[in-house]
């Protein structure tokens, strides 16, 4: 079975679209999502483009900050604190990687807990580390609503998280932990990878290396979640897993592309509402503090 990244994708933006829809109509408020972006990354400016094709289809305001010449650490630093008194600013996308000279951990602890849409302000980290998840960053997120839709019986079941990165394989196995799978955590410089891999009746991918998972690597009737993208010498984009061989072996495999890539933007404009809905309703419906557009900072002027 392929698990088709862009028809869950697809789910996820109508219900935000809705949600939005809603929220215009009992507060009178648009979720807004500031875009900060630095220096001139090629992959960067097509990915933020696409998010902001995505928000502007299902209602979402954007306001872009682009830097191609890129800021100092201080400079950034000051735009991140004045968007977070924004009021009318409720949720803040960094797009990583910065330039070189700038720290990111940084400027991520700098972004309001409550207006990370990203979820890895080191406060949501922490929720999330808790038991108490906020905002779940996006691809792990997105993982995670994949194998919800397609119906994988998670509790119980051998999950093995190939990847450690704050983006995606940390948040993933403690997003699997809380579903009661039995994880573990493996990475490229675990000892017999193939024999940890070869237990998962779930086995996430995220390493970054194009056909590290082989097909003699997966387990007869595995769910397999490919989150890896990578682009071959022959302009190919390929995932960690290799497509063909593991699909004869796998229950449910995603494609690359078209698995977890879609799903990545979609959460992250369910969580810039489910961002606005905590700062406009506060868990009860009433007003805003301020009407809409309203700002308690002077705010630099963002890009047009």
């Amino acid at each position: 079975m392929i698990l088709d990244g862009r028809r869950v994708a697809q789910k996820v933006l109508d219900e935000v679209q809705a949600g939005v829809e809603r929220l215009r109509a009992e507060v009178g408020v648009t979720p807004m999502l500031a875009v900060v972006l630095v220096g001139d990354f090629a992959p960067s400016k097509i990915y933020v483009a696409n998010k902001k094709k995505a928000a502007e289809a299902v209602g979402v305001a954007t306001r872009d900050y682009v830097y191609p010449a890129g800021l100092t650490q201080r400079e950034l630093l000051t735009l991140l604190r004045t968007l977070n008194a924004e009021d009318d600013v409720h949720g803040i996308l960094l797009q990583l990687p910065l330039v070189e000279g700038c720290d990111e951990d940084e400027a991520i602890a700098t972004i309001a807990p409550e207006k990370d849409v990203d979820g890895l302000h080191p406060t949501n980290l922490g929720r999330l580390l808790a038991g108490a998840p906020t905002v779940v960053p996006c691809t792990a997120a997105g993982c995670l609503e994949i194998l919800d839709h397609y119906g994988a019986k998670l509790e119980g079941a051998e999950a093995v998280v190939i990847g450690r990165s704050r983006l995606v394989g940390k948040p993933l196995a403690q997003l699997l932990l809380a579903r009661h799978a039995t994880v573990t955590t493996c990475h490229t410089r675990t000892r017999d990878l193939a024999a940890h891999a070869r237990r998962a009746d779930v086995l996430c991918v995220a390493a970054g290396r194009p056909h590290m998972i082989t097909g003699d690597m997966v387990r007869e009737g595995a769910w397999v979640i490919d989150v890896g993208i990578n682009r071959l010498a022959t302009g190919q984009l390929v995932g960690d897993v290799d497509f063909d061989a593991a699909s004869k072996r796998a229950h449910a495999i995603t494609p690359v592309p078209g698995g977890v890539g879609p799903m990545t933007i979609a959460m992250l404009l369910k969580n810039t509402l489910g961002a606005a809905q905590r700062q406009m309703l506060g868990g009860e419906l009433r007003p805003p503090q301020s009407s809409p557009g309203r700002r308690r900072g002077q705010s630099p002027r963002p890009s047009p």
